[in-house]
């Protein structure tokens, strides 16, 4: 590597040395003042300095970015090399999928398929694939993992071969934790030790992973962020992620929270008010006085729900309370005096008295301000304050049911456990301690857990019919609440442990009870989830489940007392008992001093020791997996999980011209906020739907069918499921709710699968009309990979989000954005007419305007222009050869 600038040096941490790539030497030379950018752009800096190879990083590169300019409307491409990438198994089996299929075409084309290897650490954590079949029962636990195994033996075979077959990868097994927990609490190093020409090298721990949440670690100072599977291969291969230095947006805090609020309630504020100014693709900055009082694993709150207010990433700088969490979740001495002497080294080191940096624009919050709050019934940035929630839900309402406002109230009467109860619009019918979001944060797992003891104090139980559950991101978590002596007090009112994973944030949450089931679709009822996690979309948590709200632990208690959504919880009481009379909310709230005094007696540094210390061993169900051996896989055409996928079939050594898109059909018509969970659903794979229909083909019973996350390595699967959630809502198919489409120009409606088979037929390409927020949700690369199966070759949109628009281009889907002021219904299009897209290889070069002429059913044409959203030269060289996987192998040739 290259060192123009001569920033190569020596720092003593402790009694070790280290070399590292000094900042300070550049505003020294001369190149920019580097002490005033911001904390997230040093690092980035730090990452050209080490890199600078006069190729993908030039020395003036570096000096761009080290004359940052934070009002400068265009900024430098950049070329980005994490230190590691990390996967979670329902993104990362698919990524493994693509690399194996990767080996076979490199030997096919005649290199060497050892060359398809990951450069640079990876770190896989299955935490995905349990669902909550079970619940409510000390056995729920062990019932549900042994599903799990039986479920998903094929997959985990296959990442057991991956251990093997490939180098610097490793596998959490299942049953241990949610990744981005794991991550924080374990994985993540925020200074990484490496060695180089033979020395020790020291340089900031940066990531990206197949997770949107991945922007969790964040909190601890580490700069990372989610990308599609399809970019993370390129990254673990050594293929620099290219990209524009983005604006950096600062978020002052200023005071503390005040008594009864949470840090779900602060993230639900913030997410609102980053949704309304405006960050998506842009990093967010956390400074101000307000950090001096706000815990780690409160920052790790805002930093998980980065993607929900559409930013890259929201990060806080390295400071004492770092340091402090360093040595609470475990970690040796040796490790937090490093961070502290690099970070201070560096000035990434924040204290009270650190200058403030240069941003492009601020916002700023009074911590006091923040009041209790849900997120729903449909979106994560919707905060309805809790005072509001009754109001706000009947408001909702009707906009759910399609019915006029002032409908009468619909119900129906179920007998559970023998006995009867009676659900009507609003009923809560899953309350879900989930997510990596909250259960990584102690103060609200056992604020949840005094106030369940404190209502089983007072006699209240669940409502009748609410499924509930308690799913951490960690052992540690089970560790503290029994510590506490909690965890019964939680077992009473239903929450016993059923899994360490994504449950119900990822639509895991299993079936309903039949009765209720039964209830809900008889008398088409609005049911209410309550969970403490970050996702709350359509059709995502449980598909009879309509309402869907975000809410602290200690609120997802709450509602389940409640068992209804239309209650004034400060008014009105949870229950009423014969010993305590009317019991409300602020009876059983717990103090946020019997929080802290509980925290600090529950919780040690030796629970992480413990369960971190042989955390890729697994329990002896993952030992006794049988594994294929062999540096390449050994495919099995019967299996209906893991399938050798198409993507490099016949693939050329050189690729042919970008030509331009001609005669092209209307697939599907969508609005705004279409998110990744509308068109690659996770969740259940419906029995009457072409992927149901296909499983059932290769004789695999419904019961067996398990989700679409965990069929992710079987294209055959995921193409079918396509634009396939049950609350997609296609316009060219008006009236219809699901993957429905009509087929043009005989306009049969059928399934959008099969719609696009027929088309590939007819040799008939197809395009995508969308509005505003286009592809926003997980970091899903399913959702890029299923439109290029499905013979889509362009997308049509208002704006797109930032993952979804590279992983397009990822595929070789053209992103086009309509120019300002234009949209479906401005142009007045119908998805019936006929698309030509002309000028694309002239735009890949030039002003990225492409021409798009139409032409209607009576043969009226009209045209307008559109920005083809493939924005750094690198996405152009991606584009050209049909996708990026097919790049860095021609590269790797």
């Amino acid at each position: 590597m290259l060192n123009s600038f001569g920033t190569r040096s020596r720092l003593q941490a402790g009694a070790q040395t280290f070399d590292l790539y000094r900042l300070e030497a550049i505003e020294k030379a001369g190149a920019g003042n580097v002490s005033r950018l911001p904390f997230c752009l040093k690092i980035l800096l730090e990452n050209l300095l080490r890199n600078e190879d006069g190729r993908a990083v030039k020395k003036e590169d570096i000096e761009g970015l080290a004359r940052w300019n934070p009002t400068a409307e265009s900024q430098k491409e950049i070329a980005f090399t994490p230190a590691r990438v990390l996967l979670q198994d329902f993104t990362g089996v698919p990524v493994v999928v693509d690399l194996a299929a990767m080996r076979d075409a490199m030997e096919r084309m005649g290199g060497d398929p050892k060359k398809i290897n990951p450069l640079e650490p990876v770190e896989l954590v299955i935490d995905h694939s349990v669902q909550v079949d079970s619940y409510g029962s000390p056995e729920s636990f062990a019932t549900n993992a042994k599903l799990e195994f039986e479920r998903n033996q094929e997959r985990y075979a296959f990442l057991r071969w991956a251990q093997k077959a490939f180098s610097n990868f490793r596998a959490v097994p299942p049953n241990t934790g949610i990744i981005h927990q794991v991550n924080l609490e374990y994985l993540a190093r925020v200074v990484f030790q490496t060695t180089e020409d033979g020395r020790p090298l020291a340089y900031p721990d940066t990531l990206v992973g197949t997770d949107s949440h991945t922007t969790m670690i964040n909190g601890l100072g580490v700069v990372g962020w989610g990308v599609g599977g399809i970019e993370a291969e390129a990254a673990m291969l050594g293929q620099p992620i290219s990209m524009l230095v983005p604006p950096v947006v600062g978020f002052k805090l200023s005071g503390r929270l005040p008594e009864g609020a949470t840090a779900t309630d602060l993230v639900l504020t913030i997410t609102e008010a980053m949704r309304k100014k405006g960050v998506v693709g842009k990093f967010v900055e956390f400074f101000g006085p307000g950090l001096d009082h706000l815990p780690l694993a409160d920052r790790a709150t805002l930093g998980n729900m980065c993607p929900e207010y559409g930013a890259t990433i929201a990060i806080f700088p390295i400071d004492e309370e770092t340091l402090n969490y360093l040595r609470f979740t475990g970690r040796d001495e040796q490790t937090v005096e490093l961070v502290r002497a690099y970070a201070t080294e560096q000035g990434l080191f924040r204290t009270a008295s650190s200058p403030e940096a240069s941003y492009s624009d601020t916002l700023q919050l009074d911590l006091a301000t923040v009041e209790p709050s849900l997120a729903g019934p449909r979106r994560p940035q919707d905060r309805v304050p809790l005072r509001q929630a009754k109001a706000k839900f009947a408001q909702a309402l009707p906009s759910i049911t399609g019915a006029k406002k002032g409908s009468a109230k619909r119900s129906a009467k179920v007998a559970l456990n023998g006995e009867s109860a009676e659900l009507h619009d609003g009923s809560v019918v899953i309350a879900a301690i989930t997510s990596c979001t909250n259960t990584s944060n102690p103060s609200v797992m056992l604020g949840a857990g005094l106030l369940a003891k404190k209502a089983v104090e007072k006699g209240l139980a669940t409502a009748p019919g609410v499924k509930t559950s308690l799913a951490p991101g960690s052992k540690v978590v089970t560790d503290y609440l029994n510590q506490s002596g909690l965890m019964p007090y939680l077992e009473k009112l239903g929450f016993h442990l059923v899994g360490y994973g994504c449950t119900t944030c990822i639509g895991n949450s299993g079936p309903l009870p039949e009765p209720v089931a039964r209830g809900i679709q008889e008398s088409d009822l609005v049911a209410v989830a309550v969970l403490s996690g970050n996702r709350n979309f359509e059709g995502r948590i449980q598909p009879l489940v309509r309402a869907n709200y975000l809410a602290s632990p200690p609120l997802v208690v709450a509602y389940a007392l409640a068992g209804r959504m239309d209650i004034d919880l400060y008014k009105e009481p949870l229950g009423k008992t014969a010993a305590s009379g009317e019991v409300y909310l602020k009876d059983i709230w717990p103090s946020q001093q019997e929080i802290e005094e509980t925290v600090r007696s529950a919780v040690g540094s030796e629970m992480f020791r413990k369960r971190y210390a042989n955390v890729f061993e697994g329990d002896p169900a993952w030992s006794a997996l049988p594994t294929p051996e062999g540096d390449r896989f050994a495919w099995d055409p019967k299996s209906t999980y893991i399938k050798h996928p198409p993507f490099f079939e016949n693939m050329p050594p050189t690729p042919a011209a970008v030509e331009d898109i001609r005669g092209a059909r209307v697939l599907a018509v969508l609005g705004d906020s279409v998110t990744t969970d509308h068109i690659s659903p996770a969740g259940s794979i419906p029995a009457d739907g072409p992927a149901g229909k296909y499983l059932i083909e290769q004789g695999v019973k419904p019961a067996d069918f398990n989700s679409f996350g965990a069929r992710r390595g079987n294209h055959e699967v995921m193409m079918r499921g396509t634009f396939g959630n049950i609350r997609l809502r296609n316009l060219l198919a008006p009236g219809t709710e699901g993957g429905w489409t009509l087929h043009l120009p005989d306009g049969a409606q059928m399934s959008i699968y099969d719609a696009a088979m027929q088309y590939a037929q007819e040799k008939v390409p197809l395009v995508v009309l969308a509005g505003k927020e286009y592809g926003s949700g997980s970091s899903r690369d399913w959702a890029a990979k299923g439109t290029r199966l499905l013979g889509v070759r362009a997308v049509i949109v208002e704006s797109f989000e930032r993952i979804h628009r590279s992983n397009l281009v990822g595929m070789g889907v053209l992103p086009l954005q309509f120019s300002r002021g234009d949209s479906i219904a401005r142009l007045r299009l119908s998805g019936r007419e006929t698309f030509e897209i002309e000028g694309v290889a002239a735009a890949l070069e030039s002003d990225k305007k492409v021409t798009v002429r139409v032409r209607d059913e009576k043969g009226n044409s009209s045209s307008f222009t559109a920005i083809a959203r493939i924005d750094t030269p690198e996405e152009v060289l991606y584009y050209k050869h049909g996708g990026i996987l097919q790049y860095v192998l021609r590269q790797l040739l």
